[in-house]
């Protein structure tokens, strides 16, 4: 079927600390929306103020998809939101609805894009022979290890990054194939099991420097909301540790560190704003190359979204579907 014979869904993109989700509300009461969130901190039960998860006002007003569905300690993969989001949009097109995915992990929307192309299951055996490795040697001898293999794969993974390495050169070990030929061979594939045609809007600050001193602004009301004591109680479970992706999520990360002793609270409020002008950064990253994306310039000082909303009803590729 030919793509723009789907109908479709809307993805609202942009960095952190932009006013995503409060446009993505607005949107909501004006248009047949349903919300699906593409935020990897988000799916996670307990982790509240620190990712900015939308409070239960919000929620009640606009319902999000695909929000707090996991316990922080059960890994969430691209893959695994792939395929809830697939679901979820289903669902929202059969009740004649349109999927409104708004967030900020465009590794998400990359991989309901693009698909995913099969991947090998955790082997055990092997998981242990690369932690033996790091343990006598050290992560950046896996780094080492992994590019020889797979240089592509080393080059995209910084040496500490333990989870990302340990599971490319398991993927090597158990196939004999790198991953970045995996990889390369989903995105030949494509989705071509989407049900809908994406529709991609980027929100671009207008103001970089703006967006710095909100992301510190936000950061702050966070710790006055109680982020110490969230990650407090986060700690306090013996079946969690800092290695779980949920808990390297900024500013979650830089305050476990905190409390574990590493460095003061001054030391933490730096590293996590810098961390999260970091992520800003890598997000406007992603867009710059994403292909057909519609750019809207997002006013960080408009409290109410209709100015934000008048320019997405502009856009001749949106305007269509209302």
């Amino acid at each position: 079927m030919n793509a723009h014979s789907l109908p479709p869904a809307l993805c609202l993109m942009g960095p952190t600390a932009c006013g995503k989700t409060r446009i993505a509300v607005e949107l909501a009461q004006e248009g047949p929306f349903e919300l699906i969130s593409v935020d990897s901190a988000l799916v996670y039960r307990g982790l509240d103020i620190g990712s900015g998860k939308p409070d239960a006002a919000m929620l009640a007003k606009a319902p999000h998809r695909l929000v707090d569905i996991r316990d922080p300690a059960d890994p969430y993969s691209a893959a695994s939101f792939r395929e809830d989001a697939l679901r979820e949009i289903h669902a929202i097109v059969a009740a004649g609805r349109i999927p409104l995915l708004v967030g900020g992990t465009m590794l998400y929307f990359k991989a309901l894009r693009d698909g995913l192309a099969p991947m090998p299951g955790a082997d055990p055996a092997v998981r242990r022979n690369i932690e033996a490795l790091a343990q006598a040697e050290g992560w950046a001898a896996v780094h080492a290890r992994l590019a020889r293999v797979d240089p592509q794969a080393a080059a995209r993974i910084h040496p500490t990054d333990p989870q990302r390495l340990q599971r490319a050169l398991e993927v090597y070990e158990t196939t004999g194939r790198p991953l970045s030929a995996l990889h390369a061979e989903r995105e030949a594939a494509g989705g071509d099991d989407l049900p809908c045609q994406l529709i991609f809007v980027g929100l671009w600050p207008r103001e970089r420097g703006r967006l710095h001193a909100l992301i510190a602004e936000r950061f702050h009301a966070m710790l006055t909301a109680g982020l110490v004591d969230e990650v407090k109680a986060l700690r306090a479970r013996a079946d969690l540790h800092p290695d779980l992706p949920a808990l390297r999520s900024v500013g979650y990360r830089q305050v476990w560190e905190h409390l574990a002793g590493e460095y003061d609270h001054e030391t933490m409020v730096d590293r996590a704003v810098a961390a999260t002008r970091q992520l800003a950064k890598r997000q406007l990253s992603w867009m710059r190359g994403w292909p057909a994306l519609s750019e809207v310039i997002c006013e960080l000082e408009v409290e109410d979204g209709n100015i934000v909303k008048n320019h997405l009803k502009s856009l001749s590729a949106i305007a269509n579907y209302w």
